[in-house]
């Protein structure tokens, strides 16, 4: 029986690097799996995902998932879901329940204000296994908290959403966190 996972972790915990290693574990096994990722996100171009360790795979837009034939497909892997919309990731769960097709999401639990993602809090609620990836905060501790920096200071205000990687945002323990201390001096 397939399941709906969601694998969420801080800024910098390797998410896309292992969505990419689950494909290749499919690919390297003979099976296909449909990376996929929200058309908004393209910091690393189109139609592709890149990790900071610098794998990279094709991917589709989890909105073309009505044009596409998934009965190719052994898996669908979704990075970057925090972005999803609740209808999306209800899409996700009738790919789940009705085709029996395994769906992995990677994603963002929430924000650089602490507030959860839309789509992170539907996977939360309607993920069959939910599964943390763990990454350290400048002291040692598990991160688990998204600073937006900018000049230096860990920002409190503005857009859920701006697209970025280290040099916009660092991983923090929840202390560091809520005491604003990226431990640079």
């Amino acid at each position: 029986m397939a399941k709906l996972y969601f694998r969420y972790g801080a800024m910098g915990s390797s998410k896309t690097a292992n969505a990419i290693m689950v494909r290749h574990n499919y690919m390297e096994r003979g099976q296909n799996a449909l990376m996929l990722k929200p058309a908004m996100e393209r910091r690393d171009g189109i139609k592709k995902v890149c990790s900071r360790s610098g794998l990279v795979a094709p991917c589709a837009y989890v909105e073309e998932l009505d044009e596409i034939d998934l009965d190719q497909y052994d898996c669908l892997i979704v990075d970057e879901a925090q972005f999803l919309t609740k209808e999306q990731v209800a899409k996700l769960v009738d790919i789940v329940d009705e085709k029996d097709l395994p769906v992995i999401c990677y994603g963002l639990r929430a924000d650089f204000k602490g507030d959860p993602f839309p789509g992170s809090m539907w996977l939360m609620t309607w993920a069959d296994s939910i599964e943390e990836v763990k990454t350290v905060c400048w002291c040692g501790r598990k991160a688990t908290c998204n600073g937006r920096i900018k000049d230096g200071k860990l920002l409190r205000e503005g857009e859920q959403v701006v697209l970025g990687g280290s040099e916009s945002y660092v991983s923090l323990c929840r202390k560091h966190w809520r005491e604003g201390n990226l431990g640079d001096g």
